[in-house]
């Protein structure tokens, strides 16, 4: 039972690394999206090339993918960064380029009137963007956009093959160590149990704002 319980306590320590990363992106990749989805909209034809070219590349590749390059890829051509730092730029220009999308068409399905209606109020189209059409369009991007908090926290595991001790790496420290496929098990339900705590608080947010 110690043996167990100091397991236990070995693999949840990774879980410093795996909220650092998930928080840190959630706080990144949102401002990133909203830009992304706004400069889709309204800028001007290389800026909306531009972004057609990142979001392309991002959602096209996998992140896995990314986070090595970003790592071990960089690092050859000279521009050196710690796992951490690499894993965060990897996932927030990743999950970046997902929100782009989800709030583009968010906006996109917004009533036209609304667009007219802010006009006429003598709003500028970056305050009616702000204070009439995000508000309803990151509403009606809710579900997406709670989908893909939930698929961080489980890609957050990806960072092990960079060398961070997340959940995952600690478990499998202790897997190769011991033998045992116990630590993964373990691995397991802290996942489901971090998972179902954010589903449960991300159906309360749509339940809560949903038109």
């Amino acid at each position: 039972m110690n043996e167990l319980i100091e397991m236990g306590k070995y693999i949840l320590s990774g879980a410093t690394i795996t909220f650092s990363i998930f928080f840190s992106t959630l706080i990144i990749s949102f401002p990133i999206g909203i830009i992304g989805a706004l400069g889709k909209i309204k800028g001007n034809l290389i800026v909306r090339k531009l972004l057609d070219i990142y979001t392309w590349v991002f959602r096209g590749s996998p992140l896995l993918l990314q986070i090595i390059f970003a790592y071990y890829g960089l690092g050859v051509m000279g521009i050196k960064f710690t796992p951490f730092q690499a894993a965060l730029i990897a996932y927030s220009l990743n999950y970046g380029a997902y929100i782009t999308e989800i709030i583009r068409g968010g906006i996109n399905s917004v009533d036209k009137g609304q667009f007219e209606g802010f006009k006429v109020l003598g709003m500028t189209y970056f305050q009616g963007m702000k204070r009439v059409i995000l508000p309803q369009a990151i509403r009606k991007a809710l579900p997406s956009l709670c989908n893909e908090v939930i698929n961080l926290i489980k890609d957050t595991a990806m960072v092990s093959v960079i060398g961070l001790g997340d959940i995952l790496r600690n478990s499998k420290e202790i897997v190769t160590r011991e033998f045992t496929i116990v630590p993964l098990i373990i691995a397991v339900a802290i996942y489901l149990c971090i998972s179902s705590v954010i589903i449960h608080l991300m159906k309360k947010l749509e339940e809560k704002y949903a038109f």
